[in-house]
């Protein structure tokens, strides 16, 4: 692995939950490793009042309680924070960025360093605008060979709709060059979903069969067993169509439909799978209202524990439209895979948290063993598990021992936990250092923001204009309006693939 060179790291919101839960654990994992830079440090920046030794101190118990480190660990945790330091700043005050400007010189000086500096917008999306033009204003943009590079990390939502993405892509663009700009989609650092590349390009048994000649449909499920859990007041602005879809599951599907590359580098990857999203089908209104569900969940009771419905939720109207389900049914007009669907099915207060992707192929041409086996096997199916139980799994059929030719599933997997002594990155933990590395692969590119929302900004159209468009109910623990979601398939003979049947009594345990 490459090391990083030198640099400084500063977190905008560092007293937010986002930092002390996600990115300063992900930065100690790297410092486990021996992954970050010989001269590194990091510099929170917020409104909390704190000094850096308040900041080393609130951050140390947190690794602790929030991160990997154990008391084994105390002396790497302690030197780690000393890598911390911490500038309070009103990030809407011009003036005060002169501060973080002297923090940052005298630090760079400490440590005979270039001004090579990554800022990571860990803030409310209304500062998304503000702190770059700030940057810029007080010179801290400007990369080149002689004064270090500057990148800029930018957390979703990139926007709530098509025009919002578009102004906010204008507004970065006017003070970093899309080569600094790093959109962070934290779906694309889970180690199943960079694994879809080497599933596809690296077999040759597998990219043969990579077509409509194929396969009969794309499915991905990403499902979550929890509620809005406190967070009802943002959730009722934003729904599951724009908090998963839009971004998440679009870049997956992404990764499943692109075009082998040229080469494994951030602008091969990143115009393939451009291509893909540039060849989505348009949603006309009459596509919208017979190939999109929503729903929300309701009330129920789940192992005896009454859960309240959406509804019910605190922060949430009582006669709220916002989805907490989708199902949709879309397709990708190019020659790969003219006619195949691709299904998506998302949402909160399902049985289960799962997230995966399910290829099913299409059936033997003849079905031999239809009339002389008790039942006939299902179609062959390639799932990539994302989380959790991370792995692979392809169903066939196989005959039954003994005489006749009774036909069964089996299946053949692999599962990331079953080696040894290897360590599973955390998706922040693999985009930071990617970031510290200068491979934008994994992050989103701004022109392809925006042509995912153009797919999605018809929906959002539709639901916004015509009330006749349902909003349907779900039971809380159930799969959604399930008899509505089946009917995306278009054949009685056809149904999702319903993981997790073995689920442990929490529900928050699914074995591939």
């Amino acid at each position: 692995m490459i090391q990083p060179e030198n640099q400084i790291l500063v977190i905008f919101g560092a007293s937010g939950d986002l930092t002390k839960r996600k990115l300063i654990p992900a930065i100690f994992d790297l410092a486990k490793q021996n992954l970050l830079p010989d001269k590194f440090a990091i510099i929170g920046v917020g409104r909390t009042k704190l000094d850096d030794f308040n900041f080393r101190k609130k951050m140390n118990a947190d690794l602790y309680k929030y991160g990997d480190a154990s008391p084994e660990d105390k002396n790497l945790v302690d030197q780690f924070c000393e890598k911390l330091y911490y500038q309070a700043l009103n990030t809407s005050d011009l003036e005060e960025y002169s501060l973080l400007k002297e923090k940052i010189n005298l630090l760079l000086k400490e440590l005979s360093i270039p001004a090579n500096i990554i800022f990571y917008l860990s803030t409310p999306p209304s500062l998304y605008e503000i702190i770059p033009e700030n940057l810029a204003k007080t010179g801290l943009n400007n990369s080149n060979k002689n004064s270090g590079w500057k990148r800029l990390i930018v957390e979703k939502p990139f926007g709530t709709d098509l025009e919002s993405a578009k102004k906010l892509n204008r507004s970065l663009l006017n003070f970093f060059n899309e080569n600094q700009i790093y959109r962070i989609d934290h779906y694309l650092g889970k180690e199943t979903v960079q694994n879809v590349l080497v599933t596809r390009f690296a077999n040759g048994i597998f990219e043969p069969l990579w077509n409509r000649n194929f396969i009969d449909r794309v499915e991905i499920t990403s499902s979550e067993s929890i509620g809005v859990e406190g967070r009802g007041g943002y959730y009722d602005h934003s729904g599951v169509l724009r908090d998963m879809v839009q971004n998440h599951l679009l870049q997956i599907v992404g990764l499943i439909a692109m075009e082998p590359p040229v080469e494994i580098s951030p602008l091969s990857i990143r115009n393939e799978t451009m291509k893909v999203f540039q060849s989505l089908r348009s949603l006309k209104v009459e596509d919208v209202k017979k190939n999109v569900i929503r729903a929300q969940y309701v009330s129920s009771t789940i192992k005896g524990e009454k859960v309240p419905g959406y509804r019910d939720e605190e922060g949430v109207s009582d006669n709220s439209r916002t989805e907490t389900f989708v199902a949709m049914k879309f397709f990708i007009d190019n020659w790969r895979w003219s006619g195949v669907p691709f299904l998506i099915r998302v949402g909160k207060r399902l049985p289960t948290r799962v997230t995966e992707v399910v290829v099913h192929f299409k059936k033997t041409p003849h079905t031999l063993f239809r009339n002389i086996s008790s039942a006939d096997h299902q179609q062959n199916q390639l799932v990539i598990r994302i989380q959790p139980d991370e792995g692979l799994l392809l169903k066939f059929g196989t005959k039954v021992p003994g005489a006749g030719f009774q036909v069964q599933d089996v299946n053949m997997d692999f599962h990331y936990s079953d080696l040894n002594n290897t360590h599973l990155p955390s998706a922040y933990e693999r985009l930071l250092l990617d970031c510290m590395l200068g491979d934008s692969t994994l992050y989103a590119r701004g022109d392809a923001v925006e042509v995912a929302w153009e797919f999605v900004q018809p929906i959002l159209d539709v639901w916004k204009k015509d009330c006749e468009v349902p909003l349907y109910g779900y039971p809380a623990g159930t799969w959604g309006p399930n008899d509505e979601v089946k009917g995306l398939l278009d054949d009685a003979g056809k149904d999702w693939r319903y993981p997790c049947k073995n689920l442990s009594n929490d529900g928050e345990y699914c074995e591939l």
